[in-house]
């Protein structure tokens, strides 16, 4: 294997990150804290609306966000075949049932009016994916579920800088969910959020992520000393002031990031718009701004998926599947009995999707060299077929 040229994914921290971070680390305070609070509230900030409560994750909050509306077992939830399996796995967790959807072939995407089609007297509530920084069609779901009167909560894992026709993440569901993990936009490592309507949603997840207790630490060992009492079930899902720290300040650079992501996906576009083999996902159309989370392709049915990606990381370049379809991985084989026919569309996506390199440090030279390795590798894949 030839030595690593280029990196599936490089973080973005930066010293100003760290000597925050520093500080925390030198203070009293480590948990749930001073910096978690400037984080929520400038992250609110930037979205323009809600309130903002950080967690450990994105699966987390998707958790909370059920359990806020009540859902839970008997009830069914619905969302797309096509996502990373924690946006089912949430559902479980409250206890309802998953109901997977198929997607548009185009932009791997769920569409209002296929979900419509999957309602039930049992649907509660739908969880569409913003997936690939692309948000989906939140005025028809906010349509869609004031007709059937159900809850919207948006995976947006992806997606904390989308806009679509003029709509942020959170504006038209009930809550929308966002991941720090290691490989997204801005990280933490781990952790998540989520932003909601009003302060009473707020109090009540605030509680819910930290036990269900009355008072977090901050609030307990700040001044004179206050008792707590524990008035729900709650979760050990709290942010502390460590993540908050290496967070808060990257929301101040998220667009200029965000504008690098757009340019480099604009030039494997261009550089790959005529390779044999692959077909390029859906761009963005006119009234969005898509985060460029990812940058996956589509190979040939005919071609290895295994093959390429060896291939590519013999030629030192990162790579990764985001994702197999969920109905596809084996729990939900054998739990809930599903068959790749299923849902073929999100099927096909999920033997074919390569996700490449796209993170800002990327340079124009490393993409260059992405795109020609790729064509040729996919080049050669045919020629033998």
């Amino acid at each position: 294997m030839s030595e690593k040229k280029v990196e599936y994914f490089r973080h973005n921290l930066n010293d100003d990150d760290i000597a925050l971070t520093t500080d925390v680390l030198r203070s009293v305070f480590l948990t749930t804290g001073p910096k978690v609070a400037a984080f929520e509230l400038r992250l609110a900030e930037y979205l323009g609306h809600g309130h903002v409560v950080g967690l450990t994750s994105c699966t987390a909050a998707l958790h909370l966000a059920l359990l806020r509306y009540g859902i839970g077992p008997g009830d069914e939830v619905i969302t797309t075949a096509m996502t990373f399996c924690a946006t089912a796995t949430a559902i479980i967790q409250a206890g309802a049932t998953p109901i997977l959807v198929d997607v548009c072939p185009q932009s791997a995407l769920l569409r209002p009016e296929d979900a419509e089609k999957a309602i039930t007297p049992k649907t509660k509530a739908i969880i569409p994916v913003h997936l690939y920084g692309r948000m989906v069609d939140m005025r028809g779901f906010a349509e869609l579920a004031q007709r059937h009167n159900l809850i919207i909560i948006e995976d947006a894992a992806h997606c904390i800088e989308g806009q679509r026709d003029g709509i942020r993440p959170g504006q038209l569901g009930h809550a929308a969910c966002f991941s720090f993990y290691a490989t997204k936009n801005i990280t933490c490592g781990e952790g998540g959020a989520l932003v909601c309507h009003t302060e009473e949603d707020a109090t009540w997840y605030r509680s819910a992520r930290h036990h269900g207790i009355s008072k977090n630490a901050a609030s307990r060992y700040t001044g004179t000393y206050q008792h707590w009492d524990m008035e729900m079930m709650g979760w050990k899902y709290n942010m502390d002031d460590i993540q908050a720290a290496l967070l808060v300040n990257q929301i101040d650079r998220i667009d200029t990031y965000r504008s690098r992501r757009q340019a480099i996906e604009e030039r494997y576009r261009n550089l790959l718009a005529n390779a044999k083999g692959i077909t390029l996902v859906e761009p963005v159309k006119d009234l969005e701004i898509s985060s460029h989370h990812l940058f996956t392709v589509l190979l040939h049915p005919n071609i290895s998926r295994d093959h390429v990606l060896l291939q590519l990381q013999e030629n030192g370049i990162g790579c990764a599947v985001n994702y197999r379809a969920v109905h596809t991985l084996k729990y939900f084989k054998e739990t809930f009995g599903f068959k790749a026919e299923n849902f073929p569309v999100a099927n096909d996506i999920g033997n074919r999707t390569i996700s490449l390199p796209l993170y800002p440090k990327l340079l124009d030279n490393e993409i260059d060299y992405i795109a020609s390795v790729l064509c040729e590798i996919a080049d050669e894949a045919l020629s033998v077929i």
